[in-house]
């Protein structure tokens, strides 16, 4: 067989095999084939019958033309569709018999993954979060049917292998001690620890974090571990600060540990002891020792640090979403009003951990969804973003006779959700890989290692790894990640790397599936309450793209002062001509653009009796964004949001504009995301947008007289807008660029 000949003009060499049958020995070939590839081929093949290539002289001997191309065509006893099994790398009896949905493992040609990965959900093919990155393949976790996966296959090009899903976090536990050491070396001489002179920082408030791991050590210098009560060590002696460090290098070890290539690990390590060895805090100082952490921490000064915080409190519960001492504390820690250092801080909590033993037979989303299962305080402070938890685990030993709960890319188990749908902030912001549940003949469900993630263990050399889970282990995964957008955009904000990575989540088919065929916006709750926002996506918060486009503003606001007069008081307006490409935008016509955009500030808190069911006494500070209709000038713009703006508690009229969660959704908590999909020529006539204040406790007018005219309280914010026009052929990206060139051109002539 004439290899060569199938690995070129649109064809490409998947898989070779060769051995020897009863008929004698056999090779066997499988190619990808382009339409391209498909019409090379069948004209070669019918070159072969028709045509022969010229006559050639040999010692005076005429010797005729073979058919041309002989060589390959001879060599082919048959030409079939290849089914699946074409593909499959692992032992044929593991190829899946049943014909429901299945989990197959993938391996992609790295140049064709993401256009892979993008186009399945359209076939019905789920792709996990998680990626193994080898020096020619990337391997991803799908689930499907044999139909559709074939079907995918079929319609996108890359796929160059199919296997077993890979190993689990229960291998490499189970494993003996000498053995577990073997992988951490074996990682270790691969793992390469980035030297950026300005590093960000994942600063764990935990139980501390032990530097006796190699894979740790580097990352964490041993000036870099403090306590929130100086009479306590800084040794991690539970281990669960230990594991969430593991998480916020790696991230799961049991995709990392399977990996033969380099390994990078870009963030660096920061340990403030949170909980004491014996004992817990006490309620009423949760706030003050969490200040004192983080007091604890900034004597090293200035660094950027993602705080990340996996302990709450049940005993607040029921809370309802209103604001506690201990969230009202991380409120005024993130506007930088409390600590030792004036400035603003990102902070990520856990949503907090359901009890096993409250699940029964029933569906056990009914068991999240209950009121005694909300989240647990301080996860519901405005300005921190709050980790749930999802899972993309449900693989299973077959011997062990079990099923796992939650579907592939629905909600943990563990995780709790909001016993709230409207007035305070819509939490969790995101959810992130918390593991899933094992069930047996009879409740409770259990963990299970398949189902777990893996980590590094505190104990080493005794043990290297453990399993990890829940709502924790979740918010160590967002940190790694939140971290590394920061490290790439070390120039931003606090309040903008939170509006980036929270309006970068996106829902997973399973957790779309709860929504009814034609959703209204109240449909929308259910899933806000479990899930925010969704999944992050590191990749699409990263990137500014031809068709999906991302334009970021920062700026300020004075959101109240006073009139001339000094007896009114008014709201400052901050109005945005977005430099949209208009002409590209024309041309699509009816196409369908989504906008999406996202609003985030930090707000001053006040968290008093008369404050707690009010979301306009709470915050210091209350914005909104606006867009103008299509065709709407910006006079009338204008003067519609001024009239809107001037309503006490915020627009009381309806102002959807065809806006996919509305109001009710968008307009609670400090981080405000909306989306909508509209004509491309309409949104080409809708380039105005307003960011304006409504009710909040500075408005009052015994707090504004403290303050001269010019030093009226101003506040920052992130104005994040994204256009996503999908599949669609045109480079949107071009005309922007020419567009904010321009204006930056213009601000800088003014400016000189």
């Amino acid at each position: 067989m004439k290899r060569g000949s199938l690995d070129a003009s649109g064809l490409s060499l998947l898989k070779f095999e060769s051995g020897s049958t009863e008929t004698g020995d056999r090779e066997l070939a499988t190619v990808f084939a382009t339409p391209k590839g498909i019409a090379n081929l069948r004209q070669k093949v019918e070159q072969f019958g028709s045509e022969d290539m010229p006559d050639r002289e040999k010692d005076g001997v005429i010797i005729p033309g073979r058919p041309k191309n002989a060589d390959l065509v001879q060599s082919l006893g048959a030409i079939t569709e290849a089914g699946l099994r074409g593909l499959w790398r692992s032992p044929a009896a593991a190829f899946p018999a049943d014909e429901g949905a299945q989990f197959w493992e993938i391996w992609l040609d790295p140049e064709c993954a993401a256009a892979f990965v993008e186009k399945a959900p359209a076939f019905g093919v789920t792709i996990g979060a998680e990626r193994l990155l080898f020096p020619e393949d990337i391997v991803v976790l799908a689930q499907a049917t044999r139909d559709v996966l074939a079907l995918l296959i079929r319609r996108a090009q890359g796929t160059r292998a199919l296997a077993v899903p890979a190993t689990t976090a229960d291998f490499f536990d189970g494993l003996p001690v000498q053995e577990q050491t073997a992988w951490v070396g074996e990682m270790a001489r691969r793992t390469q620890y980035d030297v950026d002179p300005d590093p960000g920082f994942v600063t764990l408030l935990d139980t501390g974090v032990s530097r006796a791991h190699p894979l740790l050590q580097p990352a964490l210098h041993p000036d870099d571990r403090f306590a929130a009560n100086f009479a306590w060590g800084v040794e991690d002696v539970k281990g669960h600060g230990t594991q969430l460090a593991g998480l916020a290098l790696f991230g799961d070890l049991t995709f990392t540990l399977q990996q033969s290539g380099p390994v990078t690990v870009r963030n660096r390590l920061e340990s403030v002891k949170l909980l004491p060895d014996a004992g817990v805090n006490p309620h009423h100082l949760l706030g003050a020792v969490t200040r004192q952490a983080v007091d604890a921490v900034e004597v090293t000064w200035p660094r950027r640090r993602t705080f990340t915080m996996a302990t709450t409190t049940g005993e607040d519960s029921p809370h309802d979403g209103a604001p506690t001492s201990w969230s009202s504390e991380v409120d005024q820690l993130c506007a930088g009003i409390s600590g030792n250092i004036p400035h603003k801080r990102l902070i990520l909590v856990s949503a907090g951990n359901t009890d096993n033993f409250k699940f029964g037979a029933g569906d056990y989303l009914a068991t999240c969804d209950h009121a005694d299962n909300e989240i647990e305080s301080p996860a519901q402070a405005w300005n921190a973003i709050c980790v749930g938890a999802y899972t993309e685990k449900t693989a299973l030993p077959a011997a062990d006779s079990l099923s796992h709960l939650a579907p592939f890319g629905d909600l943990s188990p563990a995780s709790r959700t909001a016993s709230w749908t409207s007035q305070w902030p819509l939490k969790p912001d995101i959810v992130m890989e918390g593991g899933n549940w094992a069930v047996a003949s009879s409740p409770p469900p259990m963990r299970h290692g398949w189902l777990s993630l893996l980590t590094t263990h505190h104990l080493y050399p005794e043990r290297s790894f453990q399993f990890t889970f829940d709502t924790s282990a979740a918010t160590a995964l967002a940190a790694k990640q939140i971290t590394e957008l920061w490290t790439d955009y070390p120039a931003f904000w606090p309040e903008t790397i939170r509006g980036l990575y929270v309006s970068s989540a996106r829902w997973t088919p399973q957790m779309r599936s709860h929504l009814p065929h034609s959703p209204s916006k109240g449909s929308y709750a259910r899933l806000f309450q479990r899930y925010g926002y969704g999944v992050p996506d590191l990749e699409r918060a990263r990137r500014s793209a031809s068709n999906a486009l991302t334009l970021v503003v920062e700026d300020t606001i004075r959101p109240y002062g006073f009139s001339d007069s000094g007896s009114d008081v008014l709201n400052e307006m901050k109005f945005f001509t977005l430099p949209w490409p208009v002409e590209a935008l024309r041309k699509l016509n009816d196409a369908q653009i989504k906008l999406r955009v996202a609003l985030s500030s930090f707000v001053a808190p006040n968290p008093s009796e008369n404050a707690r069911g009010n979301r306009y006494r709470y915050a210091s500070h209350n914005l909104r964004f606006k867009l103008n209709r299509a065709g709407e000038k910006a006079l009338q713009f204008k003067a519609r949001i001024s009239k809107l703006a001037e309503q006490v508690n915020g627009p009381t009229t309806s102002e959807e504009d065809n806006w996919t969660f509305g109001s009710d959704r968008r307009d609670v908590g400090s981080l405000h995301i909306d989306e909508l999909t509209g004509k491309a020529s309409d949104l080409a006539r809708r380039n105005l947008l307003a960011v304006h204040p409504v009710t909040g406790w500075w408005k009052s007018k015994s707090f504004l007289r403290q303050f001269a005219d010019e030093v009226m309280p101003q506040v920052r914010f992130a104005l994040i807008v994204e256009i996503d026009a999908g599949e669609i052929e045109t480079d949107l990206y071009a005309e922007v660029k020419s567009a904010i060139e321009a204006m930056t051109a213009t601000r800088n002539a003014i400016e000189n």
